[in-house]
């Protein structure tokens, strides 16, 4: 976090004063002091065992300590685990002194919702169903709160635009913190019952497996990650001159459809579409993906290929989807006129037709060793003209819309040739077969 911006840190900061502020009350409140070191030591050592072991934030604890305890000291809980947690990279206290705040912020909003509507006393007297309602407003207002900082942090530091940076953020954190705020009910009912606060820790054990499979699907996840990165570097380094082209075109598919709406699973197929889209070239002689100039008609049927064996490659590959038909048609033209099928218009599946309006458009905006880059502007145009014949409509008006928000900053993938050579004009957006 070397490289924060001015404006995220002085976030952190109002953040780091905010939670301050909320623990200024804790000299005038009846503070069972016993309690917050047992489950800040709690909430630490099951942080610890999180981070290296599993994934995210073991939450139940600090959800607990807002059912059981008066909001300023609830606060204090999370701030050993998080002012002593690991961090790999960046400004080591910066991102410490971040989390702490963030999560103070959210159990002092949970328990004062939770102790607002009563729940201390529900808690106390069992009185099931009703100590459902103010835990579930505890969970609310610990989600809105998190969210909030999320998204606020992600736009500052990253720039990301405001609108996107919080799209979503609150309703995928909903359900696994619904999940803990249950767990963390469970802790505070026991800890009041007759049995104490041992019975509580009954309730990490089932906790541990539940986030234990979690983990495992994180570790499939990465282990799917590795297996794309792995299929990209070896299309790169057999085909230099369109370096980095893979993952552009991944970026501009997740760009076409978001601005289409889709929810954020589908996005992320289509990023891999557009990553994937030309590992088939793993199966074209290289000097043909090499070769300055123009091919010749036999070459250019060899490398019509790429799609069917890129899609032999990864039709196995059961986490892909709609990706692999993506694959394999991206090539295709709404007029039936392209390959390796000659699909007619919404024959195409949509994830193909996405994937074709970005390859195209990095290509166009890309060097290569037959042609040079067009501008950005140009290359709109180029699509706009053949869209209804070679491309969808609607997916090259959602890329306008979308470059125009965001914005493209098109890298050049080969080396810059010598300008004493000529580069043929490419008469189709079609030439850019070979990316």
């Amino acid at each position: 976090m070397e490289a924060t911006p001015a404006r995220a840190r002085a976030y952190v900061v109002c953040a780091v004063s905010g939670a301050l502020w909320c623990l200024l009350p804790l000299p005038t409140v009846h503070t069972p002091w016993w309690a917050v070191a047992l489950l800040a030591a709690l909430y630490a050592g099951c942080e610890q065992v999180a981070r290296r072991r599993f994934a995210g934030t073991f939450y139940p604890v600090l959800l607990a300590a807002a059912f059981l305890l008066p909001p300023p000291a609830a606060a204090l809980v999370p701030l050993p685990g998080a002012l002593f947690s690991h961090v790999e990279q960046g400004s080591p206290w910066l991102r410490r002194s971040w989390r702490a705040a963030q999560l103070a912020l959210g159990v002092w909003a949970a328990a004062r919702v939770h102790w607002a509507l009563g729940g201390r006393n529900a808690v106390v007297a069992s009185d099931f169903p009703y100590a459902l309602v103010p835990a579930l407003a505890a969970v609310l207002a610990f989600c809105l709160v998190l969210t909030v900082l999320d998204g606020g942090i992600l736009a500052l530091a990253e720039r990301v635009p405001l609108r996107r940076a919080w799209r979503g953020l609150f309703l995928r954190s909903l359900a696994p913190i619904g999940v803990h705020g249950l767990a963390g009910l469970m802790m505070a009912v026991l800890w009041r019952s007759p049995y104490g606060p041992v019975a509580a820790l009954l309730v990490l054990l089932p906790m541990g497996v539940s986030w234990w499979v979690f983990a495992q699907y994180h570790q499939e996840r990465a282990a799917h990650q590795a297996t794309i990165r792995a299929l990209v570097q070896a299309v790169d380094i057999k085909d230099g001159y369109t370096r980095g082209h893979s993952e552009r075109v991944g970026q501009a598919s997740m760009m076409i459809a978001r601005e289409l709406g889709m929810d954020d699973s589908r996005v992320e197929v289509l990023r891999f579409a557009g990553i994937l889209h030309d590992v088939g070239k793993l199966g074209v002689p290289t000097r043909l993906l090499r070769k300055d100039g123009p091919l010749t008609p036999e070459e250019r049927r060899v490398i019509e290929l790429h799609p069917e064996y890129g899609h032999e490659m990864v039709r196995g590959i059961g986490f892909l989807g709609e990706a692999r038909a993506a694959v394999l048609h991206h090539h295709e033209r709404l007029d039936g006129s392209g390959y390796p099928y000659g699909l007619l218009g919404s024959q195409i599946p949509e994830s193909a037709r996405v994937v074709a309006v970005a390859d195209a458009f990095d290509a166009m905006t890309s060097t290569r060793s037959y042609r040079r880059a067009r501008p950005v502007s140009a290359a709109l145009e180029e699509l706009s003209r053949c869209a209804g014949t070679q491309f969808d409509p609607l997916m090259v008006r959602a890329l306008v819309r979308a470059l125009g928000r965001c914005g493209w900053h098109p890298a050049v993938t080969a080396d810059e040739v010598q300008s004493s050579i000529a580069f043929p004009p490419s008469p189709t957006v079609s030439s850019g077969m070979r990316g």
